[in-house]
């Protein structure tokens, strides 16, 4: 929060108004962080609901009385924290102090920001004394949350890398040791497992780095003309070359589904690990239903609809939110727990949406709706 522009009809001096200012608190009264602006003196003058529910302090307790008695901050190593920063007679040249986490005296933890707004003594950037101290206010429970999601994830990693590359490390070893000891065929056995926990490792990474493009918007999209059924087609037959048995699969593709333009690898990712998800947690027929569609909204356009569906025990209707958050797993454990949310990812990125509700048959359906058309300009 380092610069703070004057409403129209507001002036700088006049910036968030008086502490009686209606219209001021409604506004900040709207915001959804903590909001606590100080005056030149250091009163506070304007106190949000936000603030207020953070810190249990109600606004008319904190309007006019001196801020840091308001918000007596300690910092991790029980400093005063406005002792140690003395925003009023700092440096000159001050504008913001980033987020950090500092504390009440109750204990409760907050992450703070600061900005001032001085004045501009002649010069293009303020370095004049301080007119407002502007502190934002938000609860440590999403850091928490974060930090707990973070571990999570590196405990997962840790625990799905740790069998493959145990094998890769087994094998190797036992092959350089005793390489004439074995037969071409106990080799080949051998070279193929570790082939194949290599891939895993492969996997895994790849579901890593989708995870990093979805949450920071980098997915790129290489759009192409794609055939739904085809790609289906082919997904199916690799899992039949794998040793799955083809009557396991069942492929039905309306005549008229509409043209796409799409990105072939990603859709080969969703249909890959939808199909996964239901052989692993499913029983029965897995089928690919591929229909024409329309998109939501009043003039919405031509689309395609692909379901995957099973014939296993479904999912409840309470557990249907959660499938596709990251780490969440069925019954049956395994994995990453990042498939369902990847897929989710892709699909978005892709301009579709993704549900999951119980087949007709029984089990679980998971259905995506993808816009279709002319490729776009």
């Amino acid at each position: 929060m380092e610069e703070i522009n004057a409403s129209p009809g507001m002036s700088r001096d006049g910036l968030l108004g008086d502490a009686g200012t209606g219209t001021t608190r409604l506004l900040a009264d709207e915001l959804p962080d903590g909001l606590v602006v100080a005056d030149e003196a250091g009163r506070v003058i304007v106190f949000n609901r936000a603030a207020a529910r953070l810190t249990s302090i109600a606004p008319e307790e904190a309007l006019g009385k001196f801020v840091s008695d308001v918000l007596p901050f300690r910092d991790a190593d029980e400093r005063d924290w406005w002792v140690f920063v003395d925003p009023y007679h700092g440096l000159s040249t001050r504008t913001r102090h980033p987020e950090r986490s500092l504390y009440l005296t109750d204990g409760t933890e907050l992450l703070v920001s600061v900005g001032y707004v001085r004045d501009h003594d002649g010069r293009r950037n303020g370095s004049g004394p301080v007119r407002r101290l502007v502190i934002s206010l938000r609860g440590a429970q999403q850091r928490a949350r974060l930090e707990r999601s973070r571990a999570e994830l590196v405990s997962t990693v840790a625990h799905e890398l740790r069998s493959p590359l145990t094998s890769v490390k087994g094998f190797t070893a036992t092959l350089l040791a005793k390489w004439h000891r074995f037969t071409d065929d106990q080799k080949r056995v051998m070279l193929e497992t570790v082939n194949a926990d290599a891939d895993r490792v492969t996997r895994l990474i790849t579901e890593l780095l989708d995870v990093s493009r979805i949450e920071s918007g980098r997915m790129e999209v290489h759009r192409q003309l794609v055939d739904i059924p085809d790609r289906a087609r082919k997904i199916i037959a690799g899992r039949v070359a794998a040793g799955e048995p083809e009557d396991r699969f069942r492929l039905e593709a309306s005549p008229d589904v509409p043209e796409t333009w799409l990105d072939a690898d990603k859709i080969d990712q969703i249909l890959g690990n939808l199909v996964e998800n239901a052989v692993r947690h499913g029983a029965g027929i897995v089928t690919i239903v591929v229909e024409p569609a329309h998109t939501d909204g009043d003039d919405g356009g031509p689309a395609v609809a692909v379901s995957v569906r099973d014939q296993g025990e479904g999912i409840s209707p309470e557990l249907a939110p959660r499938v596709f958050r990251q780490f969440w797993r069925g019954k049956r454990r395994g994995g990453t727990g990042l498939g369902l949310y990847i897929v989710k990812g892709l699909v978005e990125a892709l301009g579709g949406v993704i549900t999951v509700g119980r087949a007709p048959e029984g089990g679980a359906e998971f259905r995506f709706i993808l816009p279709a058309g002319a490729p776009p300009a």
